[in-house]
């Protein structure tokens, strides 16, 4: 895995932003292309839904620094009354900060939901969010991390913005499997908070890939009673032409 206090280089072992909420506090490596994706099930009081493929698309333009974008993925009803259609496509920029103390990674995202989505699924408008997510090594195979998002729904007269709260336990149970422990807080300036612990893990079929699983729980009666997801990402190395190129000398 790429130190602590370091940006990720090729050499570096896949970092994930899924399948826990708490995106990686690591960026891609420059010149990397990286895609996420998976596939939920999940189940409330107005009835049972999916939604999927859960796309992230990441690109390492620059040491430190990507940007990524969401892809739109299709929420549908298994039973009840669950709305369907499509999330927005949302692009953003993530700095990861260097120079850190060696046990603790950084990183700052500012993010926008273009309005191309279903209505009922998305809401109105322009949606910017602002996101700091962090991770510190315990050693022993052991870590936590967490991450703050503030998201703006300038459109939404009833509520104009959500802070979400997320805190993690993880452990690396062998080289390839670890596991973690995650809660997860949505406070919105008006109406019900939510409350999600979740579970779940990676594994890594080698260095650049990887496959994972979680399972939700709800804390209180405004979050969904479950939600059962799996995913797989892949890792492509040097293929943008912005990886730094060793200096010939004569």
């Amino acid at each position: 895995m790429a130190q602590a206090g370091e940006c990720p280089s090729p050499q570096s072992e896949i970092a994930t932003d899924r399948p826990d909420v708490t995106n990686s506090s690591l960026v891609v490596p420059t010149g990397s292309v990286q895609s996420e994706n998976g596939f939920n099930t999940s189940g409330q009081s107005a009835g049972k839904g999916f939604d999927g493929s859960n796309s992230r698309l990441r690109f390492g333009v620059a040491p430190c620094l990507e940007v990524l974008v969401d892809i739109p993925s299709y929420v549908g009803r298994l039973t009840g009354a669950v709305d369907t259609g499509f999330t927005n496509v949302t692009p953003a920029a993530k700095w990861q900060v260097s120079g850190l103390p060696e046990p603790a990674n950084l990183s700052l995202v500012f993010g926008v939901g273009l309005p191309t989505g279903t209505q009922a699924i998305t809401g109105a408008g322009l949606q910017p969010y602002v996101q700091v997510p962090w991770s510190y090594e315990l050693g022993g195979g052991w870590g936590i991390s967490g991450m703050i998002t503030s998201f703006f729904r300038p459109s939404d007269l009833a509520s104009r913005q959500t802070s979400e709260a997320t805190f993690v336990i993880e452990r690396k149970v062998t080289e390839r499997l670890a596991l973690f422990v995650e809660y997860v807080g949505d406070t919105p300036s008006r109406g019900a908070n939510t409350s999600l612990l979740n579970v779940g893990g990676g594994y890594l079929l080698n260095r650049t890939g990887q496959v994972d699983f979680h399972l939700a729980f709800g804390l209180n009666r405004n979050s969904p009673d479950y939600i059962i997801g799996v995913g797989y990402s892949y890792r492509w190395d040097n293929v943008l032409g912005t990886a730094a190129r060793p200096v010939l000398r004569h």
